[in-house]
């Protein structure tokens, strides 16, 4: 008797690959809290490990051929970016992996299934399962879409001011947000001077002065993304 090749699950034909080995999907899918209530010993966080690697490669590549002229520095925000949680978790939505969770019962009570820390860990971990069952091509062929996607966006997205520039790249680059220090502040109060200082991840990253508080942060932050690519 013949048998034919199963069908592909609805979340194979989102993804557009067929796994050899259906137990790596489905451990992708399947958070500590579920695998602790039922005793399993294995949950993706393994897979999330060896995905988020596979994904900086893929991402590093893909962007080292696409973008020529952008220097190291440039390429590494841009990457930060592209691949973000933020990124991450929005792409795990629109592959529909919320409701494909194995998550446990409390979890799943507090919205675990719509959670981007959670929607993020486990797109990665689907990288990390596409990557050990098919390599580097089946990965690719799943991770660059999404790139081209994250770029689109953000293409299309407008230009933004300093401060929720540099904000938006530190938390791409899992930095705690940028923090401004009033530092001084001269001369006459109808021609006041604020000079501001920028730190990010514990160390100076820009300074900025300006007739306000306001516009010495907004300097200080401008500062602040322009030394990015020496860091």
């Amino acid at each position: 008797m013949i048998f034919g090749r199963r069908p592909s699950t609805p979340l194979e034909e989102r993804l557009g690959y067929r796994f050899k080995r259906l137990d790596l999907l489905s451990l992708a899918l399947t958070h500590r809290s579920w695998a602790n209530e039922q005793g399993v010993p294995e949950n993706y966080e393994r897979l999330e490990f060896l995905g988020d690697s596979v994904l900086g490669l893929i991402s590093a590549e893909w962007l080292y051929v696409r973008h020529p002229e952008l220097p190291e520095g440039e390429l590494s925000k841009l990457k930060a970016q592209l691949v973000s949680r933020p990124a991450l978790a929005r792409h795990a939505e629109e592959m529909g992996l919320g409701p494909e969770l194995k998550i446990g019962v409390g979890e799943d009570r507090s919205g675990g299934r719509t959670k981007a820390s959670l929607l993020a860990d486990s797109m990665e971990a689907v990288f990390g399962a596409l990557f050990l069952d098919g390599g580097l091509e089946a990965a690719r062929k799943v991770v660059e879409p999404m790139l081209e996607e994250a770029l689109e966006e953000r293409a299309s997205q407008p230009v933004t001011d300093p401060k929720t520039q540099l904000q938006e790249v530190s938390q791409a680059l899992g930095w705690d947000l940028p923090e401004y220090r009033l530092t001084a502040s001269t001369g006459p109060d109808h021609n006041k001077v604020f000079v501001v200082e920028c730190w990010l991840a514990g160390e100076l990253g820009g300074t900025g002065e300006g007739p306000s508080k306001k516009v010495a942060e907004q300097r200080a932050a401008a500062d602040a993304l322009a030394r990015l690519p020496e860091k």
